[in-house]
């Protein structure tokens, strides 16, 4: 496909984001015609009024003045039109492409969030597709209001002067290959750019996420090395652009010179055997003189619409490219919790071993099972199968005797409550993050908070329950935010409840008052637990105990140390002695 087809293939996948105002469009086109057909009015006032006026003396006073207030009333008017209606077209399908791409994120596919980064896909749902899409919108509006003076000029030349028009037309074939080659060198060169751009918001990102330890480990100097890197690359980048996008303007004007130089010798030697009028002289000059702008704005135009194009493929890359995620149709309100692995084997792609091998559990509704191992054992991996978070390499698992991948996805994760050592805060109020989700209930939601100890907290705040907790949580504790998701669990009721770490951060006794909330929460609820303190696994019903992906020893917590097996010596060697384990 040559460049001219691919240019119009890209500008296809934007009809649905940005066709949708068919009216607007259809006023935009008349308005960039009227202004586009008011240009060679202008040298055509002059021809007359030189010829009629000066010359002879038989023009009105009043008649070039009056034509020329109507021809820029008309003129304004017009470009005031195509302006307001491509923002309306522009802000409007910049609404639709967003929301397409937010859903697609929200929807897709685990695997993206390990192939791309935050501050990429921020970058381009937020920044690129509006820097895209006014860039390519205002100039594609140029380029057809120039194109379209330009053809009025053009024919008004040929009208006052075909063979002299010639020599303008000639130099349309080398405008078009320059702008052909220039405009290929910065569609690479912008690509490469936003590349660069997102490494560098990623740096950034990275060094916001880890300020602590940046300072702790006196590392800025480092990272600061680092961000100048790249930025030094983004740099060069950004010069090579603008050198390419640059070149346009005086190849092309060069050009333009060459004819209008031609030009104004063949029309002085016209003149002087054919008794061309001055008016007529003059008018052909100006409009030719006219037609250098609409030739510079249209050599310039090819580099905005390349760079929007290309910030905009990204954002329709993401939502045609990334699959989302798939389930299957069997639905029911409320599990009653009996969970099985059979057989089941997950590994990650570019691991040494699988994270689960050949693992074969029955979890009883009801039940608590904790999971016991060292670092790497393959606990958090197993309990991620659950929600589908991790996907099954070999084997099943099953939820009420239906395998989770006939469940759909939305009535399997209702099933499911999770409180995990790192907790994830949305910058909202308390109550919208204990609710997250599911209706707000103010009642219900201080239920859940007092269930958490963390009501005399919360009444203490300014604002109460309504109190923003900042970006992740920020302005809590980290005892706080794990127990303000102990309490978004206590609001969603769900019949099997996930506890991975989940007191890891609270002191003795904040312990002590969620183990009280746990109690009543796991109760009539299956449940399994990724603990190390003894205290929540002592309440298990069974301990499953796990090594490199495999079930070792299963039993309670007495029976295990009389085992004096793989359990005992863990036991044994805690770190903080007989509270701890694993």
């Amino acid at each position: 496909m040559d460049s001219k087809g691919k240019l119009l293939q890209r500008i296809h996948r934007l009809v649905p984001y940005f066709g949708t105002s068919r009216i607007t469009w259809v006023l935009v086109g008349i308005s960039a015609i009227v202004a586009a057909a008011t240009e060679p009015l202008i040298p055509a006032l002059l021809k007359p009024l030189l010829d009629l006026g000066f010359q002879r003396g038989d023009l009105q006073i009043w008649t070039v003045p009056l034509a020329l207030l109507l021809l820029f009333g008309v003129r304004g008017t017009a470009g005031y039109a195509s302006q307001v209606g491509l923002a309306k077209i522009t802000n409007l399908g910049l609404v639709i492409l967003r929301r397409a791409m937010f859903d697609k994120v929200l929807n897709a596919d685990l695997k993206l969030f390990a192939s791309q980064n935050s501050s990429a896909l921020s970058n381009t749902l937020v920044y690129e597709v509006q820097t895209g899409a006014v860039m390519l919108v205002n100039s594609m509006l140029s380029l057809t209001r120039n194109s379209l003076t330009l053809l009025a000029l053009v024919g008004y030349l040929f009208y006052l002067n075909w063979k002299l028009t010639l020599i303008v037309a000639a130099v349309f074939p080398s405008v078009a290959w320059v702008m052909r080659r220039l405009t290929a060198r910065v569609h690479q060169i912008t690509k490469s750019s936003q590349s660069a751009t997102d490494q560098l918001a990623y740096v950034v990102e990275e060094n916001v996420l880890a300020h602590r330890d940046i300072r702790l480990y006196a590392a800025q100097q480092t990272q600061a090395q680092r961000f100048d890197r790249l930025g030094e690359a983004l740099r060069r980048l950004a010069m090579k652009s603008t050198i390419a996008g640059a070149a346009m303007t005086p190849v092309t004007q060069m050009l333009a010179a060459v004819a209008l130089s031609a030009v104004i010798s063949v029309a002085l030697a016209q003149s002087a055997s054919s008794g061309t009028s001055v008016g007529g002289f003059v008018a052909f000059v100006t409009a030719m003189l006219m037609i250098i702008a609409p030739i510079r704005q249209l050599s310039e135009v090819s580099s905005p619409i390349t760079r929007g194009l290309v910030a905009l493929e990204r954002a329709l890359d993401l939502i045609d490219d990334i699959p989302a995620e798939t389930g299957g149709s069997f639905s029911k309100p409320r599990a009653q919790g009996r969970i099985e692995f059979m057989r089941v084997e997950v590994a990650y792609p570019g691991a040494a071993s699988p994270a689960v091998v050949e693992l074969d559990l029955s979890v009883r509704p009801g039940e608590t099972v904790a999971l016991v191992g060292t670092s790497g054992s393959g606990k958090t991996t197993l309990v991620n199968l659950l929600p589908r978070f991790v996907q099954c390499s070999a084997g099943q698992v099953l939820l009420d005797d239906h395998d989770l991948r006939d469940w759909s996805l939305l009535a399997l994760r209702t099933q499911f409550a999770l409180v995990s050592q790192h907790v994830v805060m949305l910058n909202d109020s308390i109550a919208a993050n204990v609710a997250l989700g599911m209706p707000l209930d103010r009642i219900k939601v201080t239920a859940c908070l007092r269930a958490a100890n963390l009501e005399r907290f919360v009444d203490e705040l300014p604002q109460g329950m309504d109190t923003e907790i900042g970006h992740n949580g920020t302005q809590l504790s980290g005892g706080q935010r794990q127990r303000l998701a102990i309490a978004r669990a206590l609001y969603k009721d769900a019949p099997i409840l996930i506890l991975d770490e989940a007191t890891s951060a609270l002191d003795t006794e904040s312990e002590r008052a969620v183990q009280d909330a746990l109690l009543i929460l796991m109760k009539n609820r299956t449940t399994l637990v990724i603990a190390h303190r003894l205290s929540t696994i002592m309440h298990a019903d069974r301990i499953v105990v796990m090594d490199a992906g495999r079930i070792v020893e299963t039993g309670s917590h007495q029976q295990l140390l009389e085992k004096n097996g793989f359990y005992a010596r863990l036991y044994r060697l805690g770190k903080d002695g007989p509270a701890h384990i694993g």
